[in-house]
């Protein structure tokens, strides 16, 4: 049982090296396929000449078809002595006769016509050119060779089957290059440094043309990321614009209310300390009032992050903070803190109410209390009125007073208030319309135009 034991331990050993080679075997087999199967695979659409390319392709292949015809019919029957070593000389006959010509016109003919395709069809130009190249005898391999240079430079740059272009380039280029002999170049020795200069001057002009392409793209890529900073900037500047248009509509009215509501308090204490301890009450109620809507306006500032931060933890949010942005339909609440002051205040909605977008309602509610809350600093034993009206196409809010004293917080007034509404209003096409009333006080009108019903 151990003899058995050991001798199938070498035999497993020796299998493995096998298995080793099968499995590099079948790598080499399984990339072959797939280097056969991706030949075939365009590696991106197939071009679309335009009309001027098409015309300049078959411009190339007339002139360079008329040459070679002329080359042929130069030609024809002419015998060619070269002499390669002293005292030796080579007799290279070429085609001679009617049916000779036609052969060698034929030949120039389709190696240059195929040229006419050579942006649509490259690979099939290269080897219909190919062909012709390779069945053009030796002494007249000029014949072709000019056209078997542009086909293969067009499979190369056109052609969207990038690995059968490359596999076909080489083959084509040993079989055209084998088929040449010393005795009859291709290419004119006069013409050698041609070949040499030309390729650099084209070489050259390319690396300039690329460098100013180079330097053209990153300045406009400079360009583009000023102007994105810049973007970025306008669109910081109007984001802390808003805030400040926020704040300013929530403090500033609850703040004022909560002052004169304290004056009063302060004035009565002694005498009525019962209406004393209601106006505290109102003190106190316009201060939730404001910490409510400012954390509701940090709210919308930082409920992502903290969203982020918590898990999920915005769930457990208290109500308050939740609360949709105030609107319209608030405005009963608004003027009622505001006749807590001792403002008289008169409120008229006509037309039929209707649901606005939230940012038209919070705009026009931001009209009526930053009006009320003017008057309240600015003019105090007056009464106002606050007219809401409804039409087909635009929505009207109007706030007038009768016009009285300045309060204690007039002096701290800079206008920015109204700065604020007008910025708002023009976001949806609002205008705003302020100044005194001929009969005294001060009129503010906000027209705000509305989707047709």
């Amino acid at each position: 049982m151990a003899t058995g034991t050991d001798s199938a331990a070498p035999c497993g050993g020796e299998n493995e090296p096998v298995t080793d080679v099968r499995t590099t075997l079948e790598r080499l087999r399984e990339g072959a396929r797939r280097a056969v199967r991706d030949a075939g695979l365009p590696s991106g659409p197939p071009l679309r000449p335009t009309r001027r390319a098409r015309q300049f392709d078959g411009l190339v292949a007339l002139v360079l078809g008329i040459a070679t015809v002329y080359y042929a019919i130069d030609n024809v029957g002419v015998v060619v002595v070269r002499t390669i070593t002293p005292g030796v000389e080579h007799v290279v006959p070429r085609p001679s006769g009617p049916g000779g010509l036609a052969f060698m016109v034929t030949l120039a003919a389709l190696a240059s016509g195929a040229l006419a395709l050579r942006r649509r069809y490259p690979l099939a130009v290269l080897c219909v050119v190919t062909v012709a190249t390779l069945a053009t005898p030796q002494s007249v391999l000029r014949l072709t060779f000019y056209a078997f240079v542009v086909a293969v430079y067009s499979a190369v740059v056109y052609s969207p089957y990038r690995v059968a272009a490359l596999g076909a380039l080489p083959v084509s280029v040993v079989l055209v290059g084998t088929s040449a002999n010393s005795v009859t170049p291709i290419v004119p020795t006069e013409h050698i440094a041609l070949l040499i200069l030309v390729p650099m001057a084209v070489t050259a002009v390319g690396l300039r043309t690329w460098k100013l392409r180079t330097d053209e793209g990153r300045t406009r890529l400079s360009a583009l990321e000023h102007e994105q900073a810049e973007a970025l900037r306008r669109a910081v500047e109007h984001e802390r614009a808003r805030i400040a248009r926020e704040l300013h509509d929530v403090v500033t009215h609850n703040v004022s209310v909560m002052i004169i509501q304290a004056g009063a308090a302060r004035k009565i204490m002694g005498t009525s300390p019962e209406q004393a301890g209601e106006a505290l009450l109102a003190v106190e109620a316009g201060g939730r009032a404001a910490m409510t809507e400012l954390r509701h306006v940090m709210g919308l500032l930082t409920m992502a992050d903290e969203g982020e931060a918590a898990g999920g933890g915005a769930d457990l949010a208290d109500p308050a903070e939740l609360a949709p942005q105030p609107g319209l339909d608030q405005l009963e609440t608004l003027v009622g803190r505001v006749r807590d002051t001792g403002l008289p205040v008169d409120l008229t909605v006509t037309g039929a109410p209707r649901p606005l977008p939230p940012g038209l309602e919070l705009a026009a509610y931001r009209v009526v209390q930053e009006a009320l809350t003017n008057t309240v600093k600015h003019a105090s034993g007056a009464s106002a009125a606050v007219t809401v009206e409804y039409g087909p196409e635009r929505l009207r809010v109007e706030v007038t007073d009768t016009g009285g004293d300045p309060g204690a917080g007039a002096p701290a007034g800079n206008g920015r208030g109204l700065i604020g509404l007008r910025e708002r209003l023009a976001v949806h096409d609002g205008t705003l319309n302020t100044g005194r009333r001929l009969t005294g006080g001060y009129r503010l009108e906000a027209l705000i135009p509305l989707e047709t019903p």
